[in-house]
């Protein structure tokens, strides 16, 4: 369900939030307030309890605030002073905590609704009866400010409606990303596992997860070709000296694998968290020229971050993963239109793959207060930033501002997309940096004969691939465009004696690049049809006494269900056309 106003929606789930708190205590006196904000689908709210919230606890929780609500209670704001602030607050550790950070002379607000009170910034409804329909929705663990150091909490997850349709609405949306989670369809469909004997955030692709992925990058390899891009092959790892000299090792060192010890070994290497410095190598090989420009170096590069365990998800966030990396090297008049061609590339795959329409942009900057976090002085990520916003209006790209998201060496257009659960993650990347090249000395002979540095672009065009294959189990629920199934046809002999016949079919259509199984179990046909159907096949040929004698199949499409007889060559006529145009069924 879509949320049309989400900041409306905020203030409806923040003092949701609150109702959630005052049941607790109500029930729990003991337990101990931290904080309760909306997230952008519903709110949570943390506490530190010796009560363990089952769903028994959560349904009782959830009873009390039912007569919470029916009390029609008034939510009135009001400020103290600091002192009287600390007092009011003096048996809740984590309030007292949050005041003692709050600067000297900031306003300190609280929100009350009958018994209870709450230290917060607001805003709020002004009655909580307008909280008609609600619904906990899990439990879970989490530590305090986010810190694994701190103790563990635990968070109570929730969403709120004006009225019981729309929450009716979203709880049945819900069942249905449940059924197309990636994590879920994925298994069952044998496109990935995972063993704890490897590792979290290390999945194993099976056989046709695997396909698919070799699918995608060959499209994705041969159309930068096109475009003219050049495939490099570069190292998994490196010594140190290399990220000392693109600024990893001092601003992302914590995200890599680091193999040896910096106190005591002479060489100490780490596993690459990305392309660029190695890539930049390329570019040195040899002196270059103006004419040498724009360079565009492409990669199929496994890369490894050091992810934190709690934020592992399926294939969505992994600890090594495989991405489609691009450099580009340019004079400063041609970044615009380069920068064009990365970003036409990027949305001509998001097209061909179905996954346009659920986009959005970020135009993510620097944060000139956080100075530790970034490299270069303020006048260059000024005129960084001042080039890249010239670039996006001109491009009409219709984009928020990320402040501190930025990359340590230049801003970037982030292109954003939500799983089925409303997590909002970032599938491609472009990136202008005007940093590295002078700190790897990378330089080119202008007309006039003096040595200048190039722009770089950094850019993916389709992300990380085992990313890119989570969003499309869910987009397609595991029901992948033919050209992209693992299998697109399913032959299925009625009977024994037409197994012969069925295997010649499957040879003529191998002979087409096409991606066929034969199933010969002694099932019935109708049994056969709905465990490819359960598969997700895109085509299931029928073959009989019929069929064998005039040399036709009988189709069934996932999608339309029977569609007759016809002759072998029209059959692959049909198949051909979704498979060569990148249909998408």
């Amino acid at each position: 369900m879509k949320i049309e106003n989400l900041e409306e929606m905020k203030v409806f789930w923040h003092t949701t939030s609150h109702i959630l708190a005052q049941a607790v205590k109500r029930l729990y006196p003991s337990v101990k307030l931290t904080i309760g904000p909306a997230i952008e689908n519903g709110f949570y709210y943390d506490f530190d309890s010796d009560v363990t919230f089952t769903p028994e606890i959560l349904e009782k929780i959830e009873a009390e605030m039912k007569k919470i609500v029916k009390e029609n209670l008034k939510i009135e704001r009001f400020v103290l002073p600091r002192n009287e602030a600390l007092e009011l607050m003096k048996d809740e550790p984590y309030k007292i905590e949050l005041i003692n950070e709050l600067p000297e002379g900031e306003e300190i607000s609280f929100y009350k609704q009958g018994e209870f009170v709450d230290l917060c910034a607001g805003p709020h409804l002004n009655y909580v009866s307008k909280v008609k329909a609600f619904k906990l929705t899990s439990a879970t663990g989490a530590y305090w400010r986010g810190d694994s150091t701190k103790k563990m909490l635990q968070r109570i997850y929730g969403i709120s409606f004006p009225n019981a349709t729309l929450l009716e609405q979203y709880l049945a949306d819900v069942e249905e990303a449940k059924k197309r989670d990636h994590n879920k369809l994925g298994r069952e469909l044998e496109l990935f596992t995972t063993a704890d004997v490897i590792g979290q955030g290390l999945p194993i692709l099976l056989p046709k997860g695997a396909r698919i992925i070799q699918l995608l990058q060959r499209f994705v390899e041969d159309e930068e070709q096109k475009r003219g891009w050049q495939l490099t092959k570069t190292p998994y790892m490196a010594k140190s000296d290399l990220y000392k000299i693109s600024g990893h090792w001092d601003h992302y060192r914590d995200g890599m694998f680091v193999l040896g010890d910096p106190e005591k070994d002479d060489e100490v290497f780490a596993l690459r968290p990305m392309t660029c410095p190695f890539q930049y190598q390329a570019y040195l090989n040899r002196a270059r020229s103006y004419r040498d420009l724009p360079l565009r170096y492409n990669e199929t590069s496994t890369l490894f971050r050091n992810e934190a365990s709690g934020e592992m998800h399926g294939l969505i966030r992994v600890r090594q993963f495989t991405i489609s990396e691009g450099h580009l090297m340019c004079l400063p008049e041609q970044l615009e239109d380069e920068f064009r061609g990365c970003l036409e590339l990027a949305i001509y795959m998001l097209k061909t793959l179905g996954l346009y329409e659920d986009v959005s942009y970020r135009f993510s900057q620097w944060d000139p207060n956080d100075r530790d976090k970034y490299i270069g002085t303020e006048e260059q990520w000024d005129e960084a930033q001042g080039t890249m916003k010239k670039i996006l209006d001109h491009l009409e790209i219709p984009y928020k501002i990320g402040i501190g998201e930025a990359a340590f060496y230049g801003p970037k257009l982030d292109i954003q997309i939500r799983n089925v659960f409303g997590k909002e993650d970032t599938l491609i990347t472009i990136q202008i940096d005007q940093m590295l090249a002078k700190n790897f000395g990378m330089e080119y002979v202008d007309r006039d004969g003096t040595k200048k540095n190039p722009y770089i672009i950094h850019r993916t065009s389709i992300g990380c691939y085992e990313r890119t294959l989570a969003l499309l189990i869910e987009k397609y629920a595991g029901a992948f465009p033919t050209w992209l199934a693992p299998v697109q046809v399913k032959i299925l002999p009625i009977a024994d004696r037409h197994h012969d016949y069925a295997f010649e079919v499957k040879k003529e259509l191998e002979k087409h690049g096409l991606r066929v199984e034969v199933d010969d179990r002694s099932e019935k046909v109708g049994y056969k049809i709905r465990e490819a159907q359960m598969e997700k096949v895109p085509f299931m040929l029928v073959a009989g006494d019929k069929e064998k004698e005039e040399g036709t199949v009988s189709v069934r499409a996932r999608k339309e269900g029977d569609r007759g007889s016809m002759p072998l060559a029209d059959f692959i006529a049909l198949i051909k056309e979704h498979v060569d145009t990148k249909m998408i069924d």
